[in-house]
């Protein structure tokens, strides 16, 4: 099997801002493997929260190529690499192959419930956010926070948005003097579940008070092995391809979280349709899902997965 792989930039239609600053584009390193004809595609988005970048995903993908004419496959790449992004589009093209060789035919839902996002702003522009993504037929909002103005941008969006669903996602900017009058604020609010609002180095306190909503763990879930920890500190986990390193171990770790009483998010970096219909196979298993990253994107893959109306279609 021959294997070979690349990096892609996908401007942004407009910026994306979360606690940890703001993008305008997205980078990609995209994996094909190619053998008897059939070429098996995946992509990953390094993030630099988990010291990767594209020239480091590159780094680690190039030796373990060498090894795929040896008879690597996907059993043995999870010992070979370590979780994240450089194994998450390996492992993705592999499963795209094998699929194609089998000739699978597509078994799945045609389409899937997702979030949208509103990017951290003032709380007049995420109010007027939160108005248009209900136009377009939204019902679940996924707000990005940092520390700051946290309820008046919540309340912001509840009025205007009555109706609507809400989580928010802190993405580990708040402090533990704020955490719980914060968690009694948003169920006020209505809010239905808070992802990552602490470090996730410093979570601890997580287990010392009784939690008025779900709150679900990001940045500290990666793999099986982080569940553990997790245990008494959160409610639910947020299952990324990036993070798991692949749909191998995201289906493996879906399946013992639940085992071991979490509740499952499916979740998504920055990326192209490629990405979420990889993902697609945990879509039925979760109870929030937010596969709105190619919504971001200026322009998609050909022949890309459409969004409307809350949802993303297969076709």
């Amino acid at each position: 099997m021959q294997a070979r792989c690349f990096a892609e930039h996908w401007p942004l239609r407009t910026a994306f801002v979360i606690s940890r600053g703001a993008r305008t584009e997205v980078q990609l390193v995209v994996v094909e493997v190619r053998e008897d004809g059939v070429v098996g595609i995946g992509e990953c988005t390094p993030y630099a929260r988990y010291g990767e970048s594209v020239a480091s995903v590159m780094q680690q993908l190039r030796p373990v190529f060498a090894e795929m004419a040896a008879g690597l496959d996907r059993t043995l790449l999870q010992s070979r690499l370590p979780a994240g992004a450089a194994r998450n589009a390996l492992d993705c093209a592999l499963a795209d192959w094998e699929a194609k060789c089998r000739g699978a035919v597509f078994t799945g839902p045609d389409s899937l419930p997702t979030v949208q996002t509103l990017v951290i702003d003032d709380p007049a522009a995420m109010a007027v956010a939160a108005r248009n993504a209900i136009a377009q037929g939204a019902d679940t909002l996924k707000l990005k926070l940092d520390g700051q103005q946290v309820y008046q941008r919540v309340a912001a969006v509840r009025a205007a948005a009555p109706a609507a669903q809400l989580v928010i996602d802190a993405n580990e900017a708040w402090r533990v003097d704020t955490l719980v009058e914060r968690c009694s604020q948003l169920e006020e609010l209505g809010v239905a579940m808070l992802e990552q609002p602490l470090p996730a180095g410093d979570d601890e306190f997580l287990g010392t008070f009784p939690h008025p909503l779900p709150i679900c763990a990001d940045e500290s879930c990666h793999s099986r092995e982080d569940l553990p920890r997790l245990l008494g500190r959160y409610e639910m986990v947020n299952i990324k391809l990036d993070k798991t390193g692949g749909i191998t171990e995201a289906e493996a770790l879906a399946e013992a979280a639940e085992a071991q009483g979490f509740q499952l998010m499916l979740g998504c970096m920055l990326c192209t349709s490629r990405a979420i219909r990889a993902a697609w196979p945990l879509g039925k298993r979760a109870c929030f899902l937010d596969l709105d990253g190619p919504t971001w994107l200026a322009k998609d893959v050909e022949s890309p997965l459409r969004f409307g109306a809350g949802r993303v279609y297969w076709s």
